[in-house]
């Protein structure tokens, strides 16, 4: 559907030679899915063990759908996982207005619901299943990248 093609092996040698994954779309809701989807057929043709996949997938849906969502003015999402030793770093720019997602406060998870702020539990997500998150604005763009953990299941 989006021409990635990647040999069918799921043992850690191909996993070591993770080729580059690249897709750029407007930033509109309905192209959250499309994310997931090539994410899912990059990941089962790169030998991404099942859970590393998933998290990259809602660390993945958490961001793009909020650029998609809130990010007014932005024209394109791009979504890149490239390998980076026993990692895969997760890269998503964007071109709406500046904004840094990872400035907001940690939420209170054992806080009763009625005492939180509403929103900021995607934010938890990103930090929770990362090993590393940082934001920065580059040449007009909001850069978030995202370390995950590329061994376990």
């Amino acid at each position: 559907m989006f021409g990635l093609a990647f040999p069918h092996s799921h043992g850690d040698a191909t996993l070591l030679a993770t080729p580059p994954f690249v897709l750029r779309l407007p930033a509109t809701v309905a192209n959250v899915s499309p994310v997931l989807d090539a994410l899912e057929v990059y990941a089962a043709d790169c030998g991404i063990p099942g859970g590393v996949a998933a998290r990259l997938a809602l660390v993945a849906e958490e961001i793009v759908a909020n650029v998609a969502m809130h990010a007014e003015g932005a024209s394109f999402f791009e979504v890149r996982v490239t390998r980076e030793g026993n990692a895969l770093l997760l890269a998503i720019d964007d071109d709406g207005p500046g904004y840094d997602p990872l400035a907001r406060a940690a939420v209170d998870t054992e806080a009763p619901l009625e005492a939180r702020e509403a929103g900021g539990l995607g934010v938890h997500l990103i930090r929770e299943m990362t090993q590393q998150a940082t934001y920065h604005r580059e040449d007009g763009l909001n850069r978030l990248r995202c370390t995950l953990s590329a061994g376990g299941t």
